[in-house]
């Protein structure tokens, strides 16, 4: 788990420079991907890949909003450069497989879980992006 952590935190940090992300943020940028990759690995077992992308996800950009209030950046800089490790990309590629080898049972079923887990994280931004930023002004008087 600890190699995953890792890893996870440098193709963040690989992504956050092939962003042209600002260089004093790239090490926050690598953390948010490994924390949201670190709860996903944690929750997956017990709730499902569905619900551990949801919670992920929540987790994910509560802490790009600390980040953001705390770094003074927007948001973005870190949430996108972080959601990198949660996005589904090997059942978009087993899902275009499955339909190009015309196996439309294992097309419908893996497309259905990618599906799913694509709109779990885009219901975990919402979620999070719906609390006020109020109570992240915390932070940012915190950091002075």
């Amino acid at each position: 788990m600890i190699i995953q952590f890792l890893v996870s935190m440098l193709a963040c940090l690989s992504f956050a420079i092939l962003f042209c992300a600002p260089r004093n943020q790239c090490i926050y940028c690598a953390l948010t991907g490994a924390a949201g990759w670190l709860s996903y690995l944690l929750l997956e077992p017990a709730a499902g890949a569905v619900a551990a992308s949801l919670l992920a996800t929540f987790l994910l950009t509560i802490l790009s909003r600390i980040f953001a209030a705390a770094r003074k950046n927007p948001v973005t800089l870190y949430l996108v450069i972080g959601i990198f490790p949660l996005v589904p990309g090997a059942g978009i590629y087993y899902t275009s497989y499955y339909f190009i080898m015309n196996d439309m049972t294992r097309f419908a079923v893996k497309g259905m879980e990618t599906f799913k887990i694509a709109g779990a994280i885009a219901l975990g931004i919402i979620f999070a992006l719906a609390i006020p930023q109020s109570l992240f002004h915390i932070f940012q008087r915190a950091h002075k």
